[in-house]
C-alpha cells in the first residue's frame, strides 16, 4: 500500500505560479512512476506530468515549457512547479504513484487560475 498526500493548491491570477507537493508513504520501494493528473469540472482526468524512478519525465503538450516535475527521493516527495498559469489550468490536481501491483491516488488539491 502507498499513501499520497498533496499540498500547495490554491487561487492564483493568470500568469502566476504555484508549486504542488505530494508526499508518499508506505511501500515506497515499490513505486516505479509518480506524477500528476488533473480533472476539470465535467471533463476526464488527464495526465499532466510523470517522472520515473530514473528521472525520465513526460509532460502533456498543454503544459510543456510551463510546468516542471521533480522528485526528492530522500523526502519521498514529488513536486509540480507550475508557471505562467492559465485559466484553463483550473482543475483538481491528483498525485499518482504507479507500482507493479497497481496505481494509487491522492485526495486531490484544487488549483484555480482566475483574476
Amino acid at each position: 500500500q502507498v499513501q499520497l498526500v498533496e499540498s500547495g493548491g490554491g487561487l492564483v491570477q493568470p500568469g502566476g505560479s504555484l508549486r504542488l507537493s505530494c508526499a508518499a508513504s508506505g511501500s515506497i520501494s515499490s513505486i516505479n512512476v509518480m506524477g500528476w493528473y488533473r480533472q476539470a469540472p465535467g471533463k476526464e482526468r488527464d495526465m499532466v506530468a510523470l517522472i520515473t524512478i530514473g528521472d525520465i519525465t513526460n509532460y502533456a503538450d498543454s503544459v510543456k515549457g510551463r510546468f516542471r516535475i521533480s522528485r526528492d527521493n530522500g523526502k519521498n516527495t514529488v513536486y509540480l512547479e507550475m508557471n505562467t498559469l492559465k485559466p484553463e489550468d483550473t482543475a483538481v490536481y491528483y498525485c499518482t504513484a504507479i507500482t507493479i501491483l497497481g496505481g494509487y491516488w491522492g485526495q486531490g488539491t484544487q488549483v484555480t487560475v482566475s483574476s
